[in-house]
């Protein structure tokens, strides 16, 4: 694996050929892992739907398990615009409606813009990760564009079903590097500034 695309190329078709059963079982140690992190100091935190077809972290669990534990935090979705490349960010309340649009990603189609400043927390989509907390998304740079917006101290957490690999190739000045991943195996940190 010498450049992002053949790392992603790679990732994804592992997970896409995880069984059910194992793939229940990943989720499953991955929830454990993330109810080790105190959300406590934390009043908004943005999270990704998970595209159940590709199978992504499942964050449904991840969502309702912080909830009953952490009532005061507030939740923020993104819908997306592939053609610009950009996310809208909105509040996510009991009048929000869910869709799925043409990708198979579930947004919100309607509530109030979230602040960006007032994020505490992202839950980041990825593919890949490596030792430095350099991540492999599916492309877009959306979600590195999104977190530049956010304020520098800003939690990042990324969700990952595998373990890091020792280096990503060809990480770009915008990349914006993790400061946590979770796994089913371990919570890894790294000190990275957004």
């Amino acid at each position: 694996m010498t450049t992002k695309k053949d790392i992603r190329k790679h990732f994804l078709e592992q997970r896409l050929n995880l069984d059910e059963s194992t793939a229940a079982r990943l989720n499953a140690a991955l929830l454990e892992q993330v109810l080790r992190i105190d959300f406590a100091p934390y009043r908004y935190a943005h999270v990704f739907l998970p595209i159940l077809e590709k199978k992504e972290a499942d964050t449904w669990p991840v969502i309702e398990a912080l909830k009953v534990r952490y009532p005061q935090l507030k939740w923020v979705l993104s819908r997306s615009d592939m053609q610009a490349g950009t996310m809208e960010h909105l509040v996510w309340t009991p009048a929000t409606t869910l869709a799925q649009n043409k990708f198979g990603i579930t947004e919100p189609q309607n509530g109030e813009p979230a602040d960006l400043s007032l994020i505490d927390v992202v839950f980041v989509p990825m593919l890949a990760f490596d030792t430095q907390g350099h991540r492999v998304g599916y492309g877009k740079g959306m979600y590195d564009r999104f977190l530049k917006l956010c304020r520098p101290d800003v939690q990042t957490i990324g969700l990952s079903l595998f373990e890091p690999i020792a280096e990503i190739p060809g990480t770009d000045p915008w990349d914006v590097p993790l400061r946590i991943v979770v796994t089913p195996e371990k919570i890894y940190h790294f000190n990275n500034e957004a």
